[in-house]
């Protein structure tokens, strides 16, 4: 009986060895260490490093309009306001201020443009269409129901969305929202590219900087004298920001209220990337001043000389 004990112990001790996951040495001459036994902690350098994710492109700078197959159903916001306006022009100053007020809700900016659906040929979209939506009129309704959910849960009854994007997607604002209203926020284009140039993160050359400020100025300018809305300037704004506002109250048709003029004592969410202005002038609280140009300021080139004079900076 005794030998069958010894055998049965023998035979699990050979099988233990055989299970038993390799042995780790700690370095030259070390003592060998079973990989079972080793930390976490101790075992993360040891590992390679995780891959990073493919990057994601940024949506492109570029008007792009859907072909229209289908009519407009209704809206459950039926006269957003959209603000339109280059980046570096003060938009999250102006979206501050409004969104101080008890009507207006102006939340961070919202990229509906980037915001779709995805129809599978064949079946979702033949059974959409057949209740008269297309992919088009889908990412509308989409986008109604966003910008209905902000005002819900803020329980005011005007929203307003400030993405510099919308200026590529006017049109296409103006086709879902025909009673869609537009604030055209302005910059000294010199400002624009200066505040581009002052970035912490910015590598660019003047030339491409240029290059990117006017992607935004010319269908800003194409909307600005195709629809119906109101002009304000950066500059205009810091300067005399209670007349500014009191003008785009009457615009909004809502009474102005002074608490506007104190965005820091409002809550207006997190300051994250690609939300707006991060910088520590907005961060105040307080309205600051505004750089000024002269009229041909050096550097300027011949295109931005040209919004400039268009925009009425003399």
């Amino acid at each position: 009986m005794g030998v069958v004990n010894t055998g049965i112990r023998r035979r699990a001790r050979l099988l233990g060895e055989a299970l038993r996951p390799p042995r780790q040495l700690k370095g030259p001459g070390a003592e060998a260490v079973p990989a079972a036994r080793t930390s976490p902690e101790a075992a993360t350098p040891q590992q390679a490093p995780a891959k990073a994710g493919p990057k994601r492109s940024r949506p492109p700078k570029k008007t792009v309009e859907p072909e229209y197959g289908v009519a407009v159903v209704p809206r459950q916001v039926e006269a957003p306001v959209f603000v339109l306006a280059p980046v570096r022009s003060g938009s999250t100053l102006l979206r501050m201020l409004l969104n101080s007020h008890s009507r207006i809700r102006a939340p961070h900016e919202l990229h509906l443009r980037t915001v779709g659906v995805d129809l599978t040929p064949g079946f979702s979209d033949q059974s959409m269409l057949e209740l008269g939506l297309d992919k088009a009129e889908l990412e509308h309704v989409l986008w109604d129901r966003v910008l209905h959910l902000e005002l819900e849960r803020s329980g005011k009854d005007v929203v307003v969305d400030k993405t510099p994007g919308n200026v590529w997607a006017w049109e296409r604002l103006k086709h879902a929202w025909p009673r869609a209203k537009f604030l055209f926020l302005l910059r000294h284009p010199e400002g624009v590219v200066t505040s581009l140039e002052n970035r912490r993160s910015n590598t660019a050359t003047r030339a491409q900087l240029e290059a990117n400020a006017l992607k935004y100025f010319e269908p800003l300018e194409r909307a600005r004298t195709t629809l119906d809305g109101h002009t304000l300037t950066y500059e205009d704004l810091t300067a005399d920001p209670e007349r500014v506002m009191r003008g785009v109250c009457a615009y909004l048709d809502v009474e102005f209220e002074d608490s506007m003029l104190e965005y820091g004592e409002q809550d207006h969410g997190r300051f994250r990337p690609n939300f707006g202005d991060r910088s520590a002038n907005i961060k105040s609280g307080r309205i600051q001043s505004a750089r000024t140009f002269g009229e041909s300021p050096d550097g300027m080139s011949p295109r931005l000389a040209e919004y400039a004079a268009a925009w009425g900076y003399r």
